[in-house]
């Protein structure tokens, strides 16, 4: 079972995690969810300390190895200089060799990615449970959880990228399709009532789905969609399909509606032109977690109101 109405084998509303306390909230095992969303906060504000190293560096085709260092003396930071926003409040925002002043982005970075992490680590727990009951194997939790902190990760650096450079590189448009790809097919092959096949039809029919949509606008407007939308739309796809066709289905639509309300705004502001450029990956990551957390709801609503379900 998937989509609309379904209750899968790993999805939220389970028997077999009954051994759990539920509290007000209505997630088993609600009353550890606090210390499972600040760990994943923290893991956030730690990963957005590299995600900075990353969003300045892959642009330039530097290597993301050693360690943070001034962008401007080229000093390495040590790593009590490097703690997550702590550090850049403690320095006052600047070097500590040169005292060049280090942007307010830095801290804001580290602070949104802790923020995305735990709140991503929310949905997971009250979309999937948690591992160990009688239906859902720890593995195939796990493996859902890396995959959509993966997504959540190079999301973020792909976002602050394409919004200064125009650009989605490969490096991390690659590794994340992989990643995401094999840890969700993974996670669906092995539940524990037998593989979840819908899961699986529907994550490929939303890489290979979106990537021929994109395809054909590319090649019907050149200059309307660049190379890395195109790569990006198939683990967008993944990620959408993987919790039903209702998510599929909104996300994507999520994604050119915002784009589009974005691009009419500038253009009444003057500050584009019909034919300019607008970085769309964004609008693509957010729609994609809009269709996520709230896609098969929305076409739930949608379906019901036509009266069709």
């Amino acid at each position: 079972m998937s989509g609309i109405g379904a209750v899968s084998a790993i999805g939220a509303a389970r028997p077999g995690a009954a051994h759990l306390e539920t509290d007000v909230l209505g997630i088993p095992g609600a009353e550890i969810l606090p210390w499972f969303v600040l760990a994943a906060g923290i893991l956030g504000l730690i990963l957005g300390s590299f995600l900075n190293v990353v969003i300045l560096r892959v642009p330039r085709g530097e290597s993301l190895f050693p360690g943070s260092r001034c962008p401007k003396c080229g000093r390495l930071i040590r790593a009590w200089q490097n703690v997550p926003v702590i550090s850049w409040i403690v320095l006052g925002g600047r070097c500590a060799r040169c005292r060049e002043r280090i942007s307010l982005r830095y801290p804001l970075i580290e602070l949104a990615t802790g923020a995305i992490f735990a709140g991503v680590a929310w949905w997971l727990v009250s979309a999937f449970g948690w591992p160990g009951d009688e239906t859902l194997p720890a593995i195939a939790w796990w493996l859902t959880v890396i995959a959509y902190f993966w997504f959540a990760a190079a999301g973020i650096a792909l976002t602050v990228i394409d919004v200064e450079h125009h650009r989605l590189p490969d490096s991390i448009v690659g590794p994340a399709f992989i990643v995401v790809g094999v840890a969700l097919a993974a996670a669906a092959l092995l539940s524990a009532d037998g593989p979840e096949w819908p899961r699986l039809i529907w994550a490929a029919v939303g890489a290979a789905g979106l990537f021929l949509l994109y395809l054909i606008i590319v090649m019907v407007t050149p200059n309307g969609m660049g190379g890395g939308d195109l790569k990006l739309a198939p683990v967008t796809g993944i990620v959408m399909g993987f919790i039903g066709w209702g998510a599929l289905a909104v996300g994507a639509f999520a994604g050119f509606a915002l784009g589009a309300v974005f691009g009419i705004c500038l253009i009444i502001m003057g500050r584009a032109k019909r034919r300019s450029p607008i970085p769309f990956g964004p609008f693509m990551l957010l729609g994609a977690w809009i269709g996520i957390i709230w896609g098969e709801r929305i076409m739930q609503a949608y379906l019901v109101l036509f009266g069709i379900a």
